[in-house]
């Protein structure tokens, strides 16, 4: 069987990792920050699963940190959605700009 190297997928993880960074700090939009988010937690799966295929392939320790994560990014993103569905029904904006004056 041939399988892929551990640095190929250390590179299109290292990859999704920084165009999240990239998404969060260069976008206004507070769901597309909130994507860029999922995505750096997606590219952390990937090492895990990674590191646990290459250096512990009897064990599963990185599969279930990885179940872990995806348990933590999916209850994140629905408190982040309800909070922007909340600030949109009151500002009409999910634009970071448009929510700096938010007095609470």
């Amino acid at each position: 069987m041939n399988t892929v190297p551990l640095t190929h997928i250390l590179f299109v993880s290292t990859a999704l990792f920084f165009i999240g960074m990239y998404g969060l700090f260069t976008r206004r939009n507070l769901i597309t920050m909130l994507m860029a988010i999922e995505l750096m937690l997606n590219s952390v799966n990937i090492n895990f699963v990674a590191f646990n295929k290459y250096l512990y392939p009897d064990k599963l320790n990185g599969v279930f940190f990885t179940l872990f994560i995806i348990a933590i990014a999916a209850a994140e993103a629905a408190v982040g959605i309800a909070i922007i569905i909340n600030l949109y029904r009151n500002h009409r904006s999910v634009d970071v700009e448009d929510t700096r004056d938010l007095k609470y």
